[in-house]
C-alpha cells in the first residue's frame, strides 16, 4: 500500500492510498482521484517523507514536559489535518440531517418561519442580498460551504 501526500489545484492538501505507484497514475491520468474537499480532478503528489510505524512504549518519566500547562496546551491545539478532518465531518452531518432546497432557500426558510411550512433543517444557496432580508425579517441564517465530497462516501 502506498500513501501518498497530494494537493489540489486550489491548494488543499489530503492523502491518497494506492495499490502501487501505476495504480495511483492510472487513477489520476483517469480522472479518478479528487479532492475531498473541492471535487477538483486537477490533482498533483507533493513531496513526502517515508511513514515508519516503530513501536515504542511510550515516553520515559524525564521525557515529561517539565510544566503541566505546556503539555496541556500542546495537546490542547488541533491540528491543520484534525481541522480538515472536523470540518467535513460537520459537512457530511450537516448533509445528512438537512434538506437541499437549492435556491428556493429564502422562500423556503420564510415559509418555515411563517409557520406555513413544517419546521426543519433546509440548507441551499441564496444572495446575499436575500441573505440581508431573511435577518432584518429575523431568521436566522449561516453559510457553511459544503464540499461536493460531503454529499458522498469517499473510498
Amino acid at each position: 500500500m502506498k500513501v501518498f501526500d497530494l494537493v489540489c489545484e486550489h491548494a488543499h492538501p489530503f492523502e491518497g492510498w494506492f495499490a502501487s505507484a501505476d495504480a495511483f497514475d492510472e487513477q489520476l491520468a483517469g480522472a479518478l482521484v479528487r479532492c475531498p474537499v473541492c471535487d477538483s480532478a486537477q490533482v498533483r503528489r507533493t513531496p513526502s517523507a517515508p511513514r515508519l510505524n516503530l513501536s515504542s512504549p511510550g515516553p520515559k518519566p524525564d521525557d515529561r514536559p517539565a510544566s503541566p500547562r505546556a503539555d496541556a496546551e500542546s495537546t490542547a491545539m488541533p491540528t491543520v489535518e484534525q481541522l480538515r478532518a472536523l470540518w467535513l465531518a460537520a459537512a457530511r452531518q450537516l448533509v445528512r440531517n438537512t434538506e437541499d432546497v437549492g435556491v428556493r432557500f429564502a422562500e423556503e426558510a420564510r415559509r418555515i418561519h411563517y409557520r406555513e411550512a413544517p419546521e426543519r433543517g433546509i440548507r441551499g444557496v441564496t444572495t446575499a442580498e436575500e441573505r440581508a432580508e431573511l435577518e432584518d425579517e429575523g431568521i436566522d441564517v449561516f453559510s457553511f460551504p459544503i464540499p461536493a465530497a460531503a454529499e458522498e462516501p469517499l473510498q
